[in-house]
């Protein structure tokens, strides 16, 4: 080969190879540069111009807040620090999220993410659940029971570590704790029907508490108004939340009585506190019908006393002088003693809604809500009919529904419980009492409602909407019942404390970075009861574990929640 073609191939063999080199040089140059600019910024988000409210109860201060990997790690002025995203705070209040004390269920998350939005909207950042029932444990009879009143529900699972792995596996759009319910073991052990336990079987249902608890469920919760949970004795009660204690949990209860017998109810929660070694919460604390409502300030008076003596009892309520229950618990728990399902048979005989109709009417020896609402049935209100029964009854009284179907009111009243049992919202309260319960310094917030769809429960209570907004809106910046750093502290590290979520309710280096930006000027709830589906106002936006969730009314649709466990195990840490 002529000299001038080698040295032309080696020439040309030579550039390729430098063609290559470079092209790795350029890769790893690029490479590189990326990594600069990433570590350039020092954090995910930032949130400037705040007036931060820490959640403690101190006065705001203004500073700028710096997220990393779902944690609060820097406080002051951030201006000339770098991060991947910026939100202006614009001198709005940004706190720590708010804690939903009683949020009732965490499947609906499950069955139909949009629902999470009816609290987060709110700023709630975290749902505690449970009351009486739990979504664990479950057996083939509560799981029927379940699925009987939700048709789109499909229980897979057993126990809590099952139905934990299943939430984090769909993803969740806000973090939830829960507790075990005493009338769910009760149901997977003896169902509905009203005895005692036999020893066997009172072991079996300390056992299932002590799964739970070890599982991650933070206490444990009785609903003594409703059947089954108030065939449980005292002593019942007590034995299960010994169990509870052995795991550092709580006790939380929706107390026998909130009205005539309130005093009483509330002495044996706090009895059951004392006997079982371990904290007390009463939830959604209240005095019903209007011959009830003096006992409020006796009733706060005994839960200090109580507090006074060593005892950490504490409790929660909601905003609204209308309560919601099923229309069934104007029955007597008694009628309930066969379980549900022949209680609803029994009303095909007109004697039987007879003898119902007089006891309703005369007896005082049990929660008799008929006379709460001063033997009125203009005073209640249907909030949600099951499947199958009419939806234009939501919205309407009782009384409206019984003129629509051209029947006398207990006709309607019977009839209504046999074909379904709507939920409903009677009017029981009365605003002074609010005020002095919100002003007791260990009342938190709760709704005591499920997180929903508007599109498809457009009858729920106002409250599965309203409450967090409403506290700002009228005890806050209209009646000036609470302070605004006050407020916060009840809707953040007062329940944060209470469960254990030492990470959360607070604004500081280290904490989670559920947070909530809002204009304490135009914050306000807008759900009415003719219309409770719609969402607050004067939120501007609301952060779960550092991704944001909502800003400025519109949902992200991030799945950012965690499931958080009790703290003796987990130290309230995700379940990833």
């Amino acid at each position: 080969m002529p000299e001038r073609y080698r040295n032309c191939e080696i020439a040309s063999f030579t550039m390729k190879r430098l063609s290559c080199l470079f092209s790795v040089i350029m890769v790893i140059i690029l490479a590189a540069v990326h990594e600069v600019i990433a570590q350039d910024h020092q954090f995910d988000t930032i949130i400037l111009h705040g007036r931060v409210i820490d959640g403690s109860g101190n006065p705001w201060y203004k500073a700028d807040l710096g997220i990393r990997d779902g944690r609060i790690v820097a406080i002051g002025d951030l201006s000339n620090a770098t991060a991947r995203r910026t939100i202006e705070a614009n001198d709005h209040i940004v706190a720590p999220g708010f804690i939903e004390m009683m949020g009732g269920d965490s499947y609906v998350l499950v069955r139909d993410a949009v629902s999470a939005e009816s609290k987060l909207q709110q700023g709630c950042t975290t749902l505690f659940v449970g009351e009486g029932d739990s979504e664990a444990p479950q057996n083939d009879f509560t799981a029927k029971l379940a699925e009987g009143q939700s048709p789109d529900a499909k229980v897979t699972w057993h126990n809590f570590a099952e139905y934990f792995a299943l939430l984090s596996k769909h993803g969740i759009g806000m973090n939830v704790i829960h507790n075990v319910g005493a009338a769910q073991v009760r149901q997977v052990v003896i169902g509905d029907t009203n005895r005692a336990p036999t020893p066997e079987e009172l072991d079996k249902m300390k056992a299932l508490v002590a799964e739970a608890m070890q599982q991650g469920a933070s206490g444990l919760s009785s609903a003594l108004i409703y059947p089954p949970g108030n065939y449980a004795s005292t002593q019942e009660l007590v034995a299960l939340a010994k169990v509870a204690a052995q795991y550092d949990g709580i006790y939380l209860s929706h107390i026998r009585n909130e009205s005539g017998d309130l005093l009483a109810a509330i002495d044996e929660a706090i009895s059951i506190g004392k006997q079982a070694g371990l904290p007390v919460h009463i939830y959604h604390l209240k005095a019903a019908g209007a011959e009830n409502w003096h006992l409020v300030e006796e009733a706060l008076k005994r839960i200090q006393a109580a507090r006074d003596s060593g005892l950490d009892v504490t409790a929660d309520a909601y905003p609204y002088i209308y309560n919601g229950l099923d229309l069934g618990a104007f029955i007597p728990p008694d009628a309930f003693s066969a379980g549900r399902e022949a209680l609803t048979r029994s009303l095909a005989d007109p004697a039987v809604r007879q003898k119902l109709e007089a006891q309703i009417k005369t007896r005082t020896d049990w929660e008799n809500w008929y006379q709460h609402i001063g033997s009125d049935w203009n005073n209640v209100l249907i909030a949600k009919v099951p499947k199958g029964m009419d939806s234009q009854y939501e919205g309407l009284s009782l009384h409206q529904v019984a003129v629509l179907r051209k029947q006398d009111d207990w006709t309607t009243f019977f009839d209504l419980v046999q074909q379904g049992d709507p939920s409903v919202d009677p009017r029981s309260m009365n605003e002074d009492q609010k005020k002095a319960i919100y002003r007791a310094p260990w009342v938190s917030i709760s709704s005591d409602a499920s997180p929903a769809n508007p599109a498809k429960d457009a009858h729920v209570h106002p409250r599965t909407f309203g409450t967090f907004p409403r506290i700002y809106a009228k005890y806050v910046r209209e009646e000036h019942v609470l302070t605004l750093e006050d407020a916060v502290r009840k809707m953040t590290s007062l329940p944060a404390d209470l469960l254990g979520l030492y990470d959360r309710g607070r604004i500081a280096p280290g904490m989670a970075a559920d947070l909530v930006i809002f204009d304490p000027d135009k914050i306000q709830d807008t759900a009415t009861y003719a219309k409770p589906a719609t969402y607050p106002t004067g939120i501007d936006a609301v952060l779960v574990n550092g991704t944001v969730a909502v800003e400025h009314g519109k949902s992200s649709g991030q799945m950012a929640g965690q499931v958080l466990i009790h703290k003796l195990f987990m130290q309230s840490s995700p379940v990833r």
